[in-house]
């Protein structure tokens, strides 16, 4: 029985310390076709999830986004056939979109794979940068000079 419980999620707190150590710990990483993939944040999962559940593309996603969305919210906003007087979800996001911005879809479509992908690269290069810089700790690299100014006259 234990086990369909961890299947259903139904699992007590007791329950989920009995089992192995792997088994309760989620990995930031995982292993897509043999190669290993780090996982992306829990935001921008809720992004992909969305554009799965509500079949949005890149543009809508990215148009939702900078509208400021909630990925958890966008079922109530979607049109199930029962309401006439309701756009579906992706018109909707266009018609909000245009209204905000005055255009009719980002200049730039990046998917949220992507841009993570990107933010990633960023983030490595500043770290490289960091790193490089020889003789700095991190008291150093605060706005504050390490030396006094001059004195001036009055």
């Amino acid at each position: 029985m234990l086990e369909f419980e961890r299947m259903v999620g139904r699992m007590r707190p007791s329950d989920e310390m009995s089992l192995p150590r792997r088994a309760r710990t989620r990995s930031s990483t995982h292993y897509q076709r043999g190669v290993k993939v780090k996982r992306l944040n829990a935001k921008l999962q809720a992004w992909v999830d969305a554009r799965r559940r509500h079949h949005l593309s890149h543009a809508r996603v990215q148009m939702a986004r900078e509208l400021g969305l909630n990925p958890a919210k966008l079922g109530k906003l979607d049109n199930h056939e029962q309401e006439p007087w309701k756009l579906p979800l992706p018109q909707f996001i266009e018609v909000l979109y245009f209204r905000r911005f005055r255009r009719y879809a980002p200049e730039i479509v990046m998917s949220i794979e992507d841009r993570a992908r990107l933010q990633q690269q960023k983030k490595k290069a500043r770290r490289a940068a960091r790193q490089q810089q020889p003789g700095q700790t991190d008291s150093d690299r605060g706005s504050v000079p390490t030396e006094p100014p001059p004195s001036q006259p009055f």
